[in-house]
């Protein structure tokens, strides 16, 4: 992945997509997949926003049951297979527990006559799928014995027992996004960060590209294309009324959804699902309230996830530290098992999706449902120009499917026999999981310990070795107190487009993915990156400074101070 603006400023291109979070990088893969030439440019970093700060879950459907949805059930399975299927390192099943309590609408036959209706509606979910460990078994029952095993905390009063389903979990969103963007640029696709669409340029009543400014040096630029799709997210509309005095009716209403990532390990691999006090206002049939998922992720425990009606500005939103205690207190009723407290919180993640309605009680939401797909010739009679703003990254491959579709319909093309419901992302080619990381670790440099190489294999896939070629035998391999690599950092520079500091730290390695990874690790990710981009003290000053930022805003109030002098010798710093 090199960035070229130049060459992307040159020509013309099937599609522009605007936005590069896992709806954007999606829609650029399926369009690649298809034949189409494609560009791709994002304001920020490849999913630096929701696309990175999101629950990590991957939503088999079963919720919508409750809402009679049964076509969304399918949909939210179909895309869950698809995830375990064509990127198996990256994402894998994850067992929650239900606690069951009497025998009406929280008791276990309520939720035995929906596991069975579950279980046959999604009755295809293993198809295509080669390794066993990336199966979704069907639902089950715990007896009260055995769910107390898991969880004694729970409350015992009337408890019968527990229902387990598996849903599927993320091991690194930002990896996912970058392997469907790496994918795309296999294929042609030419991708930009840090260039933002600032106005759609237009000839007659057709939209031929965008006129935008590069970030990072600001320069004008730009760029041609037959169709454009804006995937900007919360972005979108803003981009439509200010260019194209465009105001989407009904006006979209965004969540500020936060999950907490706390130090705490769950002492059980299933996750809880607790019931709150917020009632789902779509279920037909409510068992208690929406639940407080307590899930095992990695070495810590995410908890979330509370939604709340955004109103202002995209970049405008916050999480204050007061919230944050209303969230433990909440947490700490649902299941006091784990004790939570704000100092256990490793880091908050926040982002923007979209949201239904919220009634006057606080208490009664009415949560996003569908994901906003516009052609706007139909809508706006404005011809070259369809608009995508996805709810869940679940459904991100789904969604760009049918807005390549439509791309496809307007160019007057086919679409390929290839189907990105099963060709495997980069990375992807791996049948069996675990066979693959031990082959890997029986193969491995003497240097890296197996856990090393595990890891790799989550964020990289069979892409690994292309990491262990940046590998320095002359100095220790891993950054100090990290499972990183020295050789990722310097890969993030020269094949992924990491051009800042906070791109390595938060985005292309695991150093800041469950928290602040301290103050040598950062120092040592900034000599790296410091000495592949020719930065000075200066520059990496004003890094780090935007690494503290970013640290803040995601609850770790950070200052690196005097500590993050420039280390003269670049190439032993561990």
């Amino acid at each position: 992945m090199k960035r070229n603006l130049s060459e992307m400023t040159s020509r013309q291109y099937d599609l522009l997509v605007i936005g590069g979070g896992i709806f954007g990088a999606c829609c650029a893969w399926e369009a690649a997949l298809h034949g189409l030439s494609v560009a791709l440019v994002e304001k920020g970093d490849f999913a630096q926003a929701t696309s990175s700060n999101h629950f990590k879950m991957i939503h088999g459907g079963i919720r919508y049951l409750q809402h009679g949805d049964l076509p969304r059930v399918r949909e939210s399975s179909r895309e869950r297979t698809a995830l375990l299927r064509i990127a198996p390192h990256l994402a894998h099943p994850l067992p929650l527990l239900i606690p069951t309590y009497g025998h009406g609408r929280k008791g276990k036959e309520l939720l035995w006559a929906g596991f069975r209706l579950y279980d046959l509606l999604t009755c295809d979910r293993n198809r295509g799928i080669p390794d066993p460990s990336r199966r979704i078994p069907g639902g089950d029952f715990l007896s009260r014995r055995a769910v107390l095993d898991l969880f004694p905390e729970l409350e015992r009063s009337n408890l019968t027992g527990g229902a387990v389903f598996h849903d599927g979990q993320i091991y690194n969103p930002p990896r996912l996004a970058l392997a469907f963007l790496l994918s795309a640029v296999r294929r042609g696709t030419n991708i930009a960060n840090y260039f933002e669409a600032e106005h759609f340029i237009t000839e007659g009543d057709r939209v031929i590209g965008i006129e935008g400014r590069d970030l990072l040096n600001g320069t004008r630029a730009t760029i041609r294309s037959r169709m454009v799709l804006n995937a900007a997210g919360p972005w979108a509309p803003n981009l439509l009324t200010k260019s194209l005095k465009i105001r989407l009716t009904p006006e979209l209403t965004f969540s500020r959804d936060v999950a907490l990532v706390v130090r705490r390990q769950m002492r059980s691999p299933v996750a809880l699902a607790c019931p709150t006090r917020t009632r789902d206002a779509d279920a037909l049939l409510d068992r208690g309230g929406r639940h407080l998922l307590f899930v095992p992720w990695r070495n810590h425990t995410l908890v979330g996830v509370w939604h709340g009606v955004h109103p202002g500005a995209p970049d405008s939103f916050a999480v204050s530290k007061s919230e944050v205690a209303g969230f433990i207190n909440e947490a700490n009723t649902a299941y006091p098992g784990l004790n939570l407290s704000t100092d256990d919180v490793s880091i908050i993640n926040a982002g923007l999706i979209l949201f239904g309605h919220k009634d006057q009680d606080p208490n009664d939401h009415s949560f996003g449902k569908r994901s906003i797909l516009i052609d706007h010739r139909q809508t706006h009679r404005i011809q070259g120009l369809i608009t995508l703003v996805g709810v869940r990254a679940t459904t991100a491959r789904g969604l760009a499917e049918k807005a390549v579709s439509m791309v496809l319909a307007r160019l007057g093309k086919k679409r390929s026999p290839h189907s990105s419901e099963s060709v495997r992302l980069a990375g992807g080619e791996i049948d069996n999981f675990e066979d693959y990381v031990k082959q890997a670790q029986s193969e491995r440099p003497d240097s890296l310990g197996p856990k090393v190489i595990r890891t790799l294999i989550h964020n990289y896939g069979t892409e690994y070795k292309r990491v262990l070629a940046y590998l320095n035998p002359e100095e220790d391999p891993v950054i100090r107190g990290t499972t990183t690599l020295k050789a990722e950092v310097v890969h993030a520079v020269q094949e992924e487009m990491a051009v800042r500091l906070s791109d390595v730290i938060f985005r292309r390695t695991d150093l800041a993915t469950a928290g602040d990874p301290g103050d040598q690790a950062v120092m040592a990710c900034a000599a790296i990156t410091a000495r592949e981009l020719g930065w000075d003290e200066r520059e990496m000053q004003e890094q780090l400074g935007e690494v503290a930022s970013f640290l803040s805003q995601r609850g770790r109030s950070r200052d690196f101070g005097a500590s993050s002098r420039l280390p003269t010798d670049l190439a032993r710093v561990s």
